[in-house]
């Protein structure tokens, strides 16, 4: 019994999926955040995060923009004919997050959050074919915005998906925002963090993350700021809210 038991075991591993280790993000460079559009990169740029429309930069470490938690403005078609993997409220209404337009997905529960990993997926296999080496997964945090009705461990439970997906196509995962949560122990390999220097949570992401930590800022004082504490350890980009392609780039 226990040689049988060991054979299975071994067959059992000779079968699993071998996923090589997720290149981490290069150190000593600058990074840039261009989801409004792509620009030019400058020489001591070696980080860009483009959306997944976009194509990746050559010869730089490209992270691909998904936004894997709520809809994008221009994709409401797509999710009308999906609309029961919409959040709703007690009246059947859309939760939406106001300030951007975007409706919230439902990942309560087990068969949703698969149904919605499988659409996921398609995009973030999309992003591993057009040379990209990471994936960003915005709006982690969207259950501050559904008034109760998602729970954290809803979005830690659908990111555990979505992070398996990732290093399944060979891609690093990062975390966007939510400071007070280890994303490492979801499968997360970087993190994105907007405005920590704003709100004092960059160290938050270096204690999880080291060095795999790229800072957006969006207004001077908070850019001035994080420059004055980090920028011996990560790369921090100011940039305008729109993120435009002619719109605000500075480096510390």
């Amino acid at each position: 019994m226990r040689i049988l038991v060991s054979t299975l075991l071994l067959l059992l591993a000779l079968s699993a999926p071998a996923y090589a280790d997720p290149e981490p993000m290069p150190a000593g460079t600058d990074a840039d955040y261009q989801l409004g559009g792509a620009a030019d990169l400058p020489d001591h740029v070696g980080i860009v995060v483009r959306d997944r429309t976009a194509a990746p930069a050559p010869g730089r470490y490209n992270v691909c923009y998904v936004n894997g938690f709520q809809t994008q403005p221009d994709e409401r078609g797509f999710w009308r004919r999906h609309r029961d993997l919409l959040l709703t409220d007690a009246r059947g209404r859309l939760v939406a997050d106001e300030a951007w337009g975007e409706w919230l997905l439902d990942i309560r529960t087990p068969q949703r959050r698969e149904r919605l990993a499988r659409i996921v997926g398609r995009w973030v296999a999309g992003c591993a074919r057009d040379g990209f080496d990471a994936v960003e997964y915005d709006n982690l945090d969207s259950f501050s915005r559904s008034h109760g009705l998602l729970r954290p461990r809803h979005a830690q439970r659908f990111a555990r998906l979505l992070t398996s997906i990732a290093h399944e196509h060979d891609l690093a995962a990062a975390q966007k925002n939510w400071a007070g949560w280890d994303g490492t122990r979801a499968g997360f390999d970087l993190a994105i963090a907007e405005e920590c220097g704003r709100y004092d949570e960059c160290g938050r992401y270096t204690d999880a993350y080291g060095d795999q930590v790229l800072v957006v800022e969006y207004r001077v004082r908070d850019f001035e700021r994080t420059c004055a504490g980090f920028d011996d350890q990560l790369p921090v980009v100011l940039r305008d809210r729109a993120v435009t392609p002619g719109g605000v780039r500075r480096w510390c």
